[in-house]
């Protein structure tokens, strides 16, 4: 199970973290889903800090602050759960899939974090 946890967070480590630059960056397909959902894009680059931040949580979590990982990914979920309601609450259905399988990867990666053996 140990495995898995090690391969699950640097799969969640690498889609999160090049999500992140994403948004750091401005890219345009980014900002085009942005104003899709009504997300002014003057946040987008503000909201590709915490998907850094937590991708260097993941990170830490494998070095040994198993803690910190765990963090990471409880916050991730919620995050992807957030990004998931907007979809919803913009009724906009073509790009939901991106959010809601990245709220299954942050949780798998928090159960894993939390049940794999150290």
């Amino acid at each position: 199970m140990f495995a898995a946890y090690v391969v699950v967070t640097l799969v969640t480590a690498l889609v999160v973290g090049a999500i992140g630059v994403l948004d750091l960056v401005r890219a345009p397909a980014v900002l085009a889903t942005s104003e899709a959902v009504d997300v002014p894009v003057s946040w987008v680059a503000p909201l590709g800090v915490p998907k850094v931040a937590a991708t260097v949580g993941l990170l830490l979590g494998l070095a040994g602050w198993r803690w910190l990982g765990v963090a990471a990914g409880a916050g991730l979920v919620l995050f992807f759960i957030l990004a998931t309601l907007t979809h919803v609450r913009a009724r906009v259905y073509s790009t939901i899939w991106a959010p809601v399988a990245l709220v299954a990867l942050s949780a798998v990666t928090l159960w894993l974090g939390v049940a794999a053996p150290a």
